[in-house]
C-alpha cells in the first residue's frame, strides 16, 4: 500500500500563475490514493476555474469561508480532518499570513485549525523571492516545522527566466510523501552505488553489465524519503530523485575513489553491479577491424572494494551488499555475506522472470549475519528497499 493511500490532504492553491500546475498535483495525489479537498484563495479562481479541481479532485473545490452548505465551520472541519495541507503554489501573500498568523480567508483558517503536516510549494518571480521580508518568513516557517518545496530555476511568467519556478510535480508529491513517512532515518546518512560500471576497451567500447540503477535508485528514493541524508554514487544517466546528492562515476576505480570519500555513512548500500573484470591494457585509439580478425583482449580483475569497506567498517555502521545468482542462490550468497563481512545481503535470482536487472519489480531474500532470512515474493522495486532499510534502521536502533 503506498504512501497516500487513503490520506486526507487539503490542496491550498493560490493566486500565482503556476496555479495552473496545481490541476497537475491535484491529478497525481489522487492517482496515488488521496483523498484530496481543494481549496481555492480569490486570486486562484482570477487563474484557473474551480470546476477543473472539482472534477480531478475527491471532493468540490472551496472558495469561501462562508455560505457552505455542509458546515457554517469549513476551515475548522476540513483541518481537524487532514492528514496534510499542501499549498501548492504558495504566493508571498501566503507565506506571509503563515508566518503572521492572519486568517484572510478559508485557506488561512484551515492552516490555522489543523495540527497536521503543512507543506508549502513556494513559486513567484525571483526579485520576489529574493526578497528579504520574503526570505525571513520562509526561515520562520521552516523553524516552526513547516516542509518547504524549494522553488526550481527556469521560465517564468512573462518570458523572465529565473529562480522561483515552481517545483516540478514529481518533486512536489515526493515532498508531500515525506512528510507523511516516519522519520526513522532522520540524522543519518546513508550513501547509495547503483548501476553497472563501464571498463573501457578503447575510447569507444566498453565491458559492462545488465544493471540499469532502477533498484539502487528505489533505495535513494525510499532513504530520503525517510529522512535521511543520501549519496547516490551512479553510472547512469537517469535523473537522481528527489533530494540525493548525487556522484557520477564509470569505472570500479571511479566508484571506488567515491565510496571511499565518505567517511561519516550510516548506512551502506551497494545496489551497484561492479565489474569483476576489466581489460588490461585499454587501447588508446579506436579498435578496427583488420582483415575480419577478431583482437585479443586480455582480462584482470577489479579490485573488490566490498571487501575493503567490511575490514575497515566503523562501529554502528551497517553495510549491504547484493548478490544476483543464476544458481545456488543461498549458498552463494551466505558465503558473499561470510567472506566480505556484511550485515545484510540482498540476494535475487536474476533468471527468473521479473527478477533483478532493467525490471520495475525483484523477488529477493533479505539475510542477515545472525543467519536470519526473509524472502520477499515479487513486488515493486521500492518496496524491496523498504524492507531492507527496515532492517538497516533496527539494526541502528
Amino acid at each position: 500500500m503506498g504512501t497516500l493511500t487513503g490520506k486526507r490532504i487539503v490542496l491550498g492553491v493560490t493566486g500565482g500563475i503556476a496555479a495552473y500546475k496545481a490541476v497537475e498535483v491535484c491529478r497525481r495525489l489522487v492517482d496515488a490514493g488521496a483523498h484530496v479537498q481543494p481549496v481555492m484563495t480569490d486570486g486562484a479562481l482570477e487563474m484557473v476555474g474551480a470546476t477543473t479541481f472539482s472534477a480531478l479532485a475527491s471532493e468540490p473545490a472551496r472558495t469561501s469561508l462562508f455560505h457552505d452548505p455542509k458546515t457554517p465551520i469549513p476551515h475548522t472541519k476540513m483541518g481537524q480532518a487532514a492528514d496534510l495541507i499542501l499549498v501548492c503554489p504558495a504566493t508571498a501573500r501566503i507565506i506571509s499570513d503563515m508566518r503572521t498568523g492572519r486568517s484572510a480567508d478559508l485557506l488561512m483558517g484551515t492552516i490555522l485549525a489543523t495540527r497536521a503536516p503543512v507543506v508549502v510549494c513556494p513559486a513567484m518571480h525571483t526579485e520576489m523571492w529574493d526578497q528579504p521580508a520574503v526570505q525571513e518568513n520562509i526561515g520562520v516557517l521552516e523553524q516552526r516545522g513547516v516542509m518547504i518545496v524549494p522553488p526550481e530555476s527556469g521560465r517564468l511568467a512573462g518570458g523572465d527566466m529565473g529562480h522561483g519556478r515552481l517545483a516540478d510535480p514529481a518533486t512536489v508529491i515526493a515532498y508531500v510523501e515525506r512528510a507523511l513517512t516516519q522519520q526513522d532515518l532522520a540524522g543519518r546518512h546513508v550513501l547509495i552505488t547503483a548501476g553497472g560500471t563501464r571498463e573501457p576497451i578503447d575510447p569507444v567500447r566498453v565491458i559492462s553489465n545488465r544493471s540499469t540503477g532502477k533498484q539502487g535508485y528505489a533505495f535513494a528514493e525510499e532513504a530520503w524519503g525517510r529522512g535521511a541524508k543520501v549519496t547516490l554514487v551512479t553510472t547512469v544517466e537517469t535523473p537522481e530523485p528527489v533530494g540525493a546528492h548525487r556522484v557520477d562515476v564509470q569505472t570500479a576505480a571511479d566508484m571506488q575513489r567515491a565510496v571511499e570519500a565518505v567517511d561519516d555513512a550510516d548506512i551502506i548500500v551497494m545496489a551497484a553491479a561492479v565489474a569483476d573484470f576489466r581489460p588490461a591494457d585499454p587501447a588508446d585509439h579506436k579498435i578496427k577491424k583488420t582483415d575480419g580478425a577478431a583482437p585479443h583482449i586480455a582480462l584482470e580483475k577489479t579490485h573488490d572494494f566490498l571487501i575493503d569497506l567490511g575490514e575497515k567498517k566503523p562501529g554502528g555502521q551497517v553495510l549491504i551488499g547484493f548478490a544476483a545468482e543464476t544458481h545456488d542462490l543461498l549458498g552463494n550468497a551466505q558465503g558473499k555475506l561470510e567472506r566480505k563481512k556484511l550485515d545484510i545481503i540482498v540476494a535475487n535470482d536474476v533468471s527468473q522472470p521479473g527478477v533483478g536487472f532493467a525490471h520495475e519489480t525483484n523477488e529477493v531474500v533479505i539475510i542477515q549475519a545472525d543467519g536470519s532470512c526473509q524472502d520477499v515474493p515479487l513486488t515493486d522495486k521500492r518496496d524491496v528497499a523498504r524492507l531492507v532499510l527496515d532492517t538497516a534502521a533496527n539494526k541502528l536502533g
